[in-house]
């Protein structure tokens, strides 16, 4: 789950993290009204999409850049005027871009230096794992690839936490005086407890910047959760914005299915996340390009069956279907009623492919069988990829 940078900023201030002072606003009254309270201070407006390089995206409208620095009310008023409600496209929204629904507005810093500073999990240890650079303020991965060098990488061991050796040795690699030592072991501290009270994946600033009147501030924050723990955090659950997400992916979630959508046009409905990956991989090995991840689980019921066949059918660049389940906890049988009931209900009019092995198997192909419905069976998951794409390729050219 993602949050918008505002959100991020009321986490951040929970665990004492230094930062700028700001609100939202959904209107540009509102965003005048923070401004006015703000005064005589500059402050800046930030369009508020799950996306980066919002300084540099164009709106629909034309106005360039989602960040922008205002020295009165009044033009921040006009600012928020032509980004709210707009339609903003960066490098990483693609074409389509993302509506802008609110703007912060947060008290503007004058920066003397930019560093990056982040907190993730380290797959490799199973522990977390800070990465910084005294080079803040760009994509970390560029610079990865660029200076390699650059980068720093502390380990935590997660039962001591980060202890004051670790901060006083990244304060000194970032090129920090001695005189922020105890600003920038508050704010490291700060985070990694942000980092294991909220359960995240990942906290990102960047940039970490130093101010011309010699204060640390994390200026602008990205959080990835682990999904698993969101139970612990309704307060943190609660943020979600599904206006951002893929209606689809939103819709999935209401009925306990992992879905991810892909620019395809082969659905995939498979039980298991493993199986799902494997099956993309062999569609893309016979030709064709998978239209989605589709996890409906090892215990499916027919009802989850049933919208799953709902969202594969939105999309309409699907041109094929493909149910590849592997029967252990949820039956071979149980499934074939669930793809029988879904197909009628949802009208299906591509090809539908299914291949079933596992428990109650034959019973299942027998079902299928007897449906009365078009159904191309396969042996195995080569026979059911290039099946898949053959009819895909058919259903295109029709």
């Amino acid at each position: 789950m993602n949050i918008h940078e505002y959100q991020a900023k009321e986490l951040l201030q929970r665990f004492d993290v230094a930062t700028t002072r700001g609100r939202v606003a959904s209107t540009p009254d509102g965003a005048e009204q923070i401004a006015c309270e703000m005064a005589p201070a500059e402050v800046v407006v930030k369009a508020q999409i799950h996306a980066g390089g919002r300084g540099k995206g164009t709106f629909a409208n034309g106005f360039k850049g989602g960040v922008h620095v205002c020295k009165t009310p009044a033009e921040v008023r006009e600012v928020a005027s032509k980004m709210l409600g707009q339609t903003l496209v960066t490098h990483q929204t693609g074409q389509s871009g993302r509506v802008v629904h609110k703007v912060l507005v947060a008290e503007a810093a004058h920066i003397a230096r930019e560093i990056y500073f982040a907190i993730l999990l380290d797959r490799a240890t199973a522990a977390p794992l800070i990465v910084a650079s005294s080079e803040g303020g760009v994509e970390i991965e560029a610079l990865a690839a660029r200076a390699p060098g650059k980068i720093i990488r502390e380990r935590i061991n997660p039962l001591a936490g980060l202890q004051p050796f670790q901060s006083r040795k990244l304060t000194k690699q970032l090129g920090l005086a001695s005189s922020q030592l105890k600003a920038a072991t508050k704010l490291f501290d700060g985070l990694y407890r942000t980092f294991t009270g909220l359960d995240c994946s990942m906290v990102e600033i960047n940039p970490l910047v130093l101010s011309t009147d010699d204060k640390l501030l994390a200026l602008d924050a990205k959080f990835n959760f682990d999904d698993n723990a969101l139970y612990r955090h309704p307060e943190v659950a609660a943020m979600r914005d599904t206006a951002e997400e893929d209606p689809r992916e939103v819709e999935a979630s209401r009925h306990g299915l992992n879905y991810v959508g892909l620019d395809g046009n082969i659905a995939c409905l498979v039980n298991g996340a493993g199986l799902a990956m494997a099956t993309m991989d062999i569609i893309k090995h016979y030709g064709g390009n998978p239209a989605n991840f589709l996890d409906v689980g090892g215990s499916a019921t027919e009802e989850q069956v049933t919208e799953a066949f709902k969202i594969l059918v939105a999309d309409k660049r699907v041109e094929a279907i493909l149910v590849n389940i592997f029967g252990g906890i949820a039956q071979c049988d149980v499934i074939a009623h669930g793809i029988i009931g879904a197909a009628k209900t949802v009208k299906l009019d591509v090809p539908l492919i299914v291949r079933l092995e596992g428990t109650n198997v034959e019973k299942g192909k027998q079902l299928l069988q007897e449906s009365g419905l078009t159904i191309i069976p396969a042996d195995d998951l080569a026979d059911a990829a290039q099946k898949a794409v053959k009819a895909a390729k058919e259903k295109h050219t029709s």
